[in-house]
């Protein structure tokens, strides 16, 4: 969380719940009020209750807005320092209890966490107004951003009053006063709409049960799968029985083995119909609402729609380029995953069936042609790759790239038993930040997995603040006599999120609101997806892959047919990106308001494209989370950062997979410098050109 733009960030990752408050004798009782008393100033978790959020909240607000009315208040002659610096230095206790309570509302949620954040939701979104909107303020930092190279300001003093300017403007602080009356209603009811979105999503996931008996019901699946279905089970108290959900740790290792096609479907569909069952969790009006309500906020502030809008920060600042990065991609990824149907059809036919693809076969027919066409099974792979060593090579990696070490501690302060907690050191044995990882699934916690930090880095006043950044996944958990242990999918997973902490860890900036992954949202998921290149390198598998049992190396043999199968199925798994990318745009480049049925609009939208029957969006309309967060316009962004990655990462291969200098070269001059520089500046600076798509082709198959 970036201390000064708290309101921003939580307006957009809100999810709320119960106001409670606390009386003021007990204030001495509230950790958010005190100097935490633990190693590097974690917070002290086992001691924050949920009855310690909301008055925190509240009084984080107001001191805020005192400090803000301060700055735009003071008669002194307006300087760089008494106000941008001033404002990076406000909200204190904000940033701390906010920090807390968005890293479990995520990562260990309950019905008092939900209630507070139903609450505090749209209170953060008029707190943000209340700051962006007052015209004192805009005054002071419009006229300190017009006098321009008079201040005579450092290059990232520049960025960051360049970018409060800017923040304030596409906020609405040029709006007369009833625009920004309209301002603030659109805000609180995005934020409100978003909160009842993601509880939705939650609870629709944890809802869904499969339960199966023994038998035919279970025909190809592997027994750890079986094994894991039956644990599952036994925590709801369904002895004897096997339970399968729509939690991907469950519903792939199903799809991809389970002879029972049946079975196949009703779990495939119980995934893709989540928030689509016109029932109380039913998420398509509140999509409606949201892309309307943006496209209103848009028009207030000038622009055509809310991708304009939302374009005019990112590396492609236009709608235009967006559909032609994905137009010079899709009609390769589309016929490619014509092919692959084709030939899932073929074998079919060699089964006896006579049956069209769908959704619920591609998996399990693509697993049948990867071990005729490869020889290669997933669970050949699995037990090589047990989570704690996935982990370690990780650690390995950014050990051989970095110099950094990471040693896990006891005493540091952790919400929940299943994280691990480790001090992060470079090649002097500086000690340059903290590092939690959670990467089990559980029902309290969203989907997915992600990166964020507790405290960001920053250098202001020559007082250098570590940051404190964790990882948080939802791989299948230990069960009774083995090991979690991760597909191919999970571990390349595991390394694109270390690549974000990564980020945060070497960060070296001095203000926090512009250092670590504080950059457009077109580049922030660069750093992170450079590092899957290395999960299967031959020459890292060698260091991290040993088997669960035996310690032994992955054999030659098995590393030699990861490597020949790395472009099986990529046709899927890019159509299937890139229709929800579509998707994604489709509802944020409207002209006029969406007023028919948001299944008919989602059809429309994919029959434009061409999208095939066999495959759906990586996230239909009730389950597309991405877009009512921060990708709103932006889930195109991982093919941006995933061209530039493959741009980048063949500068490794030209150079050696550990180099020494291009790794050097990588860290100073993209990993270190959040979002002090232009993020196409800091690639060249890094590459010596700017990317092209030639190796990503490479990757994919498509050349």
């Amino acid at each position: 969380m970036k201390r000064a733009i708290i309101p921003i960030i939580c307006a957009l990752l809100i999810a709320a719940c119960g106001d409670q408050k606390e009386s003021p004798k007990d204030m001495s009782d509230n950790p958010f009020y005190q100097e935490y008393d633990t190693p590097y100033g974690v917070p002290p978790f086992d001691k924050i209750t949920d009855e310690h959020y909301m008055v925190a909240f509240e009084d984080g607000i107001s001191q805020q807005i005192e400090e803000v009315d301060a700055i735009a208040n003071s008669t002194n002659d307006v300087t760089f320092e008494n106000t941008i610096e001033a404002y990076e230095k406000s909200g204190e206790l904000l940033s701390k209890v906010a920090s807390v309570f968005y890293t479990l509302s995520g990562a260990h949620t309950n019905d008092s966490l939900q209630g507070i954040q139903r609450v505090v939701s749209p209170k953060l979104s008029a707190h943000s107004d209340n700051i962006y909107l007052n015209d004192k303020f805009f005054q002071r930092v419009k006229s300190l951003y017009n006098l321009g190279e008079v201040l005579q300001l450092t290059q990232e003093e520049n960025k960051l009053l360049e970018n409060y300017y800017r923040r304030f403007v596409r906020a609405g602080a040029a709006l007369d006063d009833d625009d920004k009356s309209k301002m603030r209603e659109l805000n609180e009811r995005l934020s409100v709409l978003s909160v009842q979105f993601s509880e939705n999503l939650l609870n629709e996931t944890n809802k869904f049960e499969l339960l199966l008996e023994d038998g035919d019901d279970l025909a190809g699946l592997p027994n750890s799968v079986k094994t894991a279905a039956a644990e599952a089970a036994k925590e709801r108290e369904y002895e004897g029985k096997y339970l399968f959900t729509t939690h991907r740790p469950s519903l792939y290792p199903f799809i991809t083995y389970s002879e029972n096609r049946a079975h196949r479907e009703t779990l495939k569909k119980g995934y893709i119909m989540r928030g689509d069952n016109k029932d109380e969790l039913d998420n398509k009006d509140i999509i409606k609402e949201m892309a309307n309500l943006r496209l209103e906020k848009a028009n207030l502030l000038g622009y055509e729609t809310h991708a304009h809008y939302v374009l005019q920060e990112r590396m492609l600042d236009t709608p235009d380029k967006v559909y032609d990065l994905l137009g010079d991609i899709w009609p390769a990824a589309i016929q490619r995953a014509k092919e692959e149907r084709n030939s899932m059809k073929k074998m079919s036919e060699e089964d006896g069936l006579d049956i069209e693809i769908k959704p619920w076969d591609w998996w399990y027919y693509a697993e049948k042609i990867k071990m005729k066409e490869y020889n290669l099974d997933q669970e050949e792979i699995r037990p090589y790759l047990k989570v704690d060593n996935v982990v370690n090579g990780a650690f390995i990696l950014a050990n051989k790239l970095f110099g950094l070490t990471f040693e896990e501690q006891t005493d540091i302060p952790k919400y929940h038993e299943d994280v691990h907690t480790y001090t992060v050191k470079n090649e002097k044995g500086e000690l340059v930040g903290v590092y939690l990882s959670d990467w089990f699934y559980r029902t309290s916690k969203r989907g997915g997995a992600w990166m964020n930090n507790i405290r960001e880095q920053s250098n202001m006043d020559g007082e250098n603040v570590i940051p404190i950044i964790y990882n948080v996944g939802n791989f299948t958990k230990p069960t009774e006599g083995k090991p979690s242990l991760l597909s191919q999918d999970d571990a390349t997973t595991l390394f694109h999120e270390f690549g974000h902490a990564l980020h945060g860890l070497l960060s070296e900036c001095v203000y926090p609101s512009i250092s670590g992954t504080s950059t457009p949202r077109d580049f922030v998921e660069f750093p992170s997806q450079v590092m899957e290149n290395w999960v299967f390198e031959p020459e890292m598998l060698a260091l991290y892959a040993f088997h669960y049992e035996t310690g032994e190396v992955m054999p030659d043999q098995l590393v030699e047919k990861i490597k020949k199968a790395g472009t099986f199925n990529q046709g899927f798994a890019t159509v299937e990106y890139m229709a929800a990318s579509y998707l994604d745009m489709s509802f944020h480049t409207i002209t006029e308001p969406i007023t028919g049925d948001i299944n008919e609009f989602e059809k429309a939208a994919m029959d434009e494209i061409g999208l095939i029957d066999a495959i759906v969006p990586r996230y239909r309309t009730g389950y597309f989370g991405h877009i009512t967060g921060g990708y709103s316009a932006g889930y195109y962004s991982y093919l941006n950062s995933e061209m530039m990655d493959a741009d980048a990462f063949a500068a490794f291969k030209e150079n050696g997979l550990f180099d020494k200098a291009t790794a050097d070269a990588y860290r100073d001059n993209i990993l270190s410098k959040g979002g002090t520089i232009d993020a196409m500046q800091m690639y060249i600076n890094f590459r010596g050109r700017k990317p092209n798509n030639e190796a990503y082709l490479a990757r994919k198959g498509f050349n």
